[in-house]
């Protein structure tokens, strides 16, 4: 996961081997020149918070890991290096995206993870089952209504620094002085309770 007072991270492929990656393989790597500004500048997240994302989200072999705004890629590499885990990376910046497909080459996983220069507002976010984001508030609260919408109940949502505002964490913890934030999608039939007023 990752980013600062300006832009995007939800805090993040391979062009080998992408069959394995199931229903993540259809979607197309692209380099082009990114489509607006950024939301956010790119800050990485540091390791140990990386780790305290993934372990608060309690990942596993059996997840897909999306990394909004995901830089470097480290979020999604880790999710796959160290969890077993599959992963795809969303950003505007294509150099960004080359970096992070270099790195998930270095680290070994590239046949695990993708990177996908997009829009994350635009990006279909169904297939995830969990979500890692490093963005400013106001961003998460513009996402927020995309996420309670298109993911399925029981994926986990975990944030680097920055809250959503009313919607209450699951769970929410200091690491290295860093706060990190975990909500999980509630059942269809909770309604606004526990989203902040965001209806399923």
């Amino acid at each position: 996961m990752k980013r600062i007072a300006q832009v995007v991270v939800l805090g993040g492929l391979c062009l080998c081997s992408l069959a394995s990656l199931g229903p993540i393989a259809s979607a197309a790597q692209q380099t082009a020149a990114p489509a607006r500004t950024p939301d956010v500048i790119y800050v990485p997240t540091p390791p140990e918070v990386v780790k305290a994302m993934l372990d608060t989200a309690g990942v596993t072999a059996k997840d897909l890991v999306y990394d909004l705004g995901c830089g470097d890629g480290r979020i999604v590499i880790e999710a796959a290096k160290s969890y077993g885990a599959r992963g795809v990376g969303i950003d505007i910046d294509p150099e960004r995206i080359k970096e992070a497909t270099a790195n998930a080459a270095k680290a070994g996983v590239a046949d695990r993870v993708k990177f996908m220069q997009a829009d994350l507002f635009e990006t279909d976010l169904r297939p995830a089952t969990v979500v890692t984001l490093y963005l400013l508030e106001s961003l998460n609260l513009k996402l927020q209504p995309k996420l309670v919408s298109e993911l399925k109940p029981g994926t986990r949502i975990v944030s680097h620094a920055f809250s959503m505002g009313p919607w209450t964490p699951d769970q929410e913890l200091t690491v290295e002085g860093r706060r990190v934030y975990l909500w999980k999608i509630p059942p269809k039939t909770a309604g606004a309770t526990g989203t902040g007023g965001v209806q399923r």
